[in-house]
């Protein structure tokens, strides 16, 4: 018996969800009106268009807001489709311009914010043509009805000669029941507008840049805010690092102290969030940013790291991997992949420390430029993830290479480690406690620390280093480079 057969003489009953209910489940999925808005102009993008239309208008409790694109558009079938709940199978793959993945973007965006929403497109070869879903019509019908209601001729006299509009009307969430004239729900409502903008020019910062879309807000041009400040001569860049095959890049940036730039230069550099809550990865799908400045767990927010970002590009082919969500606002790495990011980000968190306390003076050349040595490695061995520890860190490659009669012995140890390391129960602890990981030598006497830094430092003067080359080159090593504040106490 197949997998199918044995479903067949089962006893069966309908249990199709309540309409109502699930469309108020809907609405409190969490967007927030940002990525609310955001989601629907990652449609519009997939839909090809080039230039997107916001327009966000205040009239008290018939407010309205809409999204009018220059994309292919939709056919009368393909609307009543595209307004249909789960209308894309997930595990489908997407074109690589595809930004969707759930079919249900459209919906669940425009329920957040309101209780009317009416697409409206035309496409090549056939008539522009509207549906409707009320939430009124809704609870009062109880059914999964989208209908054909009149709507003003002005909106049809929008669209493009193909494209598509999506209007949001009862906004309940954005305007609530206010009256025209209350002066504090309007203002209200114009910071949201000015919310709206800031976010649409982080989230597609890079779509903008590249001349892929043009995005207007209610006629004002919206410019693009990178969070790298590209071009600003004191950034440092630091070199790309490829995962999953290749399937993630990871580029690090360490942004100019203060001191070194305009204060109107560091105003805009600070964004919607400002310096200190701006730090950490940006996290991009497709060159659309879907996090922007978070840790994700591995380090606190804090001050001295404040310069430093990392842009985090994954394919939409790894949806699963990242545990994308639906408002595509979080997006978590695999367990295989963070330990890299995580040491990757050690390596510009302890650049960016050093600008920040030394004011824009870096005691170091660009790191960037240079090979940090790690310990661990993580490597695939037949089709699964091993650790392995790096033969050249230059610890290990020292004591290796000064005890030639014991480096068959020592490598039989180092397999003896690497087989034998708790991945297991490393990750359960992560899971359960995330803030209890500690860093090496953390709450222990650093004097073994202090020594090994010492005998490194005197082993690269012997080799002819100077003293600030040395100590350049000890902030390329873990753990030390964990530990910048030991340098001053090196002696030669």
């Amino acid at each position: 018996m197949n997998h199918h057969e044995k479903f067949t003489n089962l006893p069966k009953r309908n249990a199709e969800p309540k309409a109502a209910a699930m469309i108020e489940s809907f609405r409190a999925i969490g967007y927030s009106p940002e990525t609310a808005l955001a989601d629907l102009i990652d449609n519009s993008i997939s839909a090809g268009a080039k230039n997107v239309r916001i327009e966000f208008i205040w009239a008290g409790r018939n407010s309205w807001l809409t999204i009018i694109d220059d994309g292919w558009g939709m056919a009368e079938d393909e609307i009543i489709d595209a307004l249909r709940p789960g209308s894309k199978d997930p595990d489908h793959i997407r074109l690589p311009s595809d930004l969707g993945r759930f079919g249900l973007g459209l919906k669940t965006a425009s329920f957040s914010q309101c209780g009317r929403l009416t697409v409206i497109s035309k496409k090549a070869g056939s008539p522009a043509s509207h549906w409707t879903w009320d939430l009124d019509f809704v609870r009062q019908s109880g059914k999964w009805e989208v209908f054909q209601d009149e709507i003003h001729t002005n909106f049809y006299e929008k669209i493009p000669e193909t494209g598509t509009i999506v209007l949001w009307e009862n906004m309940d969430r954005l305007a609530g029941n206010a009256d025209e004239e209350d002066e504090e729900s309007h203002q209200n409502f114009l910071k949201i507008g000015e919310s709206f903008r800031k976010h649409l020019e982080m989230v597609f910062h890079r779509y903008i840049e590249s001349g892929k879309i043009n995005l207007l807000f209610n006629g004002r041009k919206i410019s693009a805010w990178n969070p790298f400040m590209p071009g600003k001569l004191p950034t440092q860049v630091f070199s790309e690092e490829p995962l999953q095959n290749g399937a993630v890049i990871l580029k690090g940036y360490v942004l100019p102290h203060k001191s070194k730039i305009s204060e109107e230069e560091y105003k805009a550099g600070e964004g919607p969030k400002g310096w200190n809550a701006q730090q950490g990865f940006y996290i991009y799908r497709n060159e659309r940013l879907l996090v922007a400045g978070d840790w994700l767990g591995m380090f606190r927010i804090e001050e001295h790291y404040k310069l430093a970002r990392i842009m985090v590009d994954i394919s939409n082919l790894l949806d699963k991997d990242w545990q994308l969500d639906i408002k595509k606002s979080v997006a978590k790495p695999p367990h295989g992949v963070v330990t890299a990011i995580k040491n990757y980000a050690l390596k510009v968190r302890n650049q960016a420390v050093e600008v920040y306390r030394h004011k824009g003076r870096t005691i170091h050349r660009n790191l960037a430029n240079e090979e940090f040595k790690q310990v661990w490695f993580e490597r695939k061995r037949h089709g699964k993830y091993h650790y392995v520890i790096n033969r050249e860190h230059p610890l290990v490659k020292n004591i290796l290479d000064t005890m030639p009669d014991m480096r068959k012995h020592l490598g039989i140890l180092l397999n003896l480690i690497e087989e034998t390391v708790p991945i297991p129960l490393m990750i359960v602890r992560e899971r359960e406690e995330p803030e209890s990981q500690g860093r090496p030598f953390e709450s222990i006497d650093h004097s073994l620390l202090k020594q090994l830094m010492q005998m490194s430092y005197d082993k690269f003067i012997s080799e002819g280093k100077s003293g600030e080359r040395a100590k350049e080159l000890l902030l390329l090593i873990e753990p030390f480079n964990q530990y910048p504040e030991y340098l001053e106490h090196l002696t030669m």
